[in-house]
């Protein structure tokens, strides 16, 4: 069963479209990701899902109810980490809790049970009658999952959920992430732009950019359409890699060549079989290769393939506390 379903959603802020006339379900269970740069609009589809914003056009079903027409039922059935910090750091972890399940009329022993298991799940129990401010930044992260799910939702919105930690926060959020999915059976749909968040922690992947869906699928089929390895050759000659790129087109073997950031981009097959065939090309020609680098196909590699460019490092896009007034 679906989950959630959009149709045509469409958001536009005057002549800009954000979001545009997007076509997806996610099922029931999943860990979905929206992978894209900062501005693509991943965090405005959320915003529409979570009925903080309204479509400008097409709809949307969140549980099998409407975003517009239905608002509070789908508030009830979902949970929501904000991109920015949220907690307020002068309570203790106990007490932002029970502030929340006060929020979606939970009773005293229903918060008291509840805020007990979650904050188990995230390991935070040994924690739980400390202030907020004396927490790290993935211990807060950490909290806000836990938040997020005191009124039992059926969907957990993560936007952005590792922005700003360390290597080692990261990694260990994505196990509770990982836990949350298989312990309570909970969708799951996470905004990012870090292409290793997304490999490790998502059963499917959306890439989007400029408010449109370019690509869709596991992440093991999305780089099976390359079609093969990556082979990047430096060559410092612009003529010359100008004129091996020309004979690189002609080999059966080569499914595709980019000249990107300076460099050659080669997708072949077998890329370590037929690497020599590359090089006795550019020596019969008499160009030089500096530096040869195989690897197989990664989600950064998907990205430029249907966007032509890497994922852009900015300030995060439109963030979900603007649509609060803050």
């Amino acid at each position: 069963m679906d989950t959630l379903v959009l149709k045509g959603l469409t958001k536009k802020f005057g002549e800009l479209v954000a979001v545009d006339a997007i076509d997806l379900s996610i099922k029931k269970g999943e860990i979905f990701g929206l992978l894209g740069p900062n501005g693509a609009g991943k965090t405005t589809t959320i915003s529409m899902l979570a009925t903080i914003l309204s479509p400008t056009e097409g709809e949307a079903r969140v549980c099998d109810h409407d975003v517009v027409k239905e608002k509070d039922a789908v508030r009830h059935c979902i949970g929501i980490v904000f991109q920015d910090q949220s907690l307020d750091e002068d309570l203790t972890a106990q007490e932002n809790l029970f502030f929340h399940g006060q929020l979606y009329g939970m009773s005293d022993e229903q918060i008291k049970i509840k805020s007990k298991e979650v904050l188990e799940l995230v390991e935070l129990m040994d924690r739980k009658d400390d202030l907020v401010k004396t927490f790290s930044g993935g211990m807060k992260r950490r909290l806000e999952i836990a938040r997020g799910l005191m009124h039992h939702p059926k969907v957990l919105f993560l936007d952005e959920p590792t922005l700003g930690l360390d290597p080692q926060a990261r990694r260990h959020l994505w196990e509770y992430i990982k836990k949350i999915n298989q312990s309570e059976g909970m969708t799951i749909i996470l905004t990012t732009h870090y292409m290793d968040e997304a490999d490790f922690l998502c059963t499917r992947i959306a890439i989007i950019d400029h408010g449109k869906i370019m690509a869709l699928d596991t992440s093991d089929k999305l780089k099976d359409v390359l079609g093969g390895d990556i082979v990047t050759l430096q060559v410092s000659d612009a003529d010359k890699m100008k004129t091996l790129m020309e004979k690189l087109e002609c080999e059966k073997c080569v499914k595709k060549v980019d000249v990107f950031d300076g460099s050659l981009n080669v997708t072949i097959k077998d890329g370590g079989k037929n690497i020599p065939k590359i090089v006795q090309l550019a020596e019969k020609n008499k160009i030089t290769i500096d530096s040869v680098i195989l690897k197989r196909p990664s989600l950064e590699d998907v990205f430029i393939h249907y966007t032509g460019r890497t994922i852009r490092e900015q300030e995060p896009e439109n963030r979900l506390r603007r649509f609060h007034g803050r």
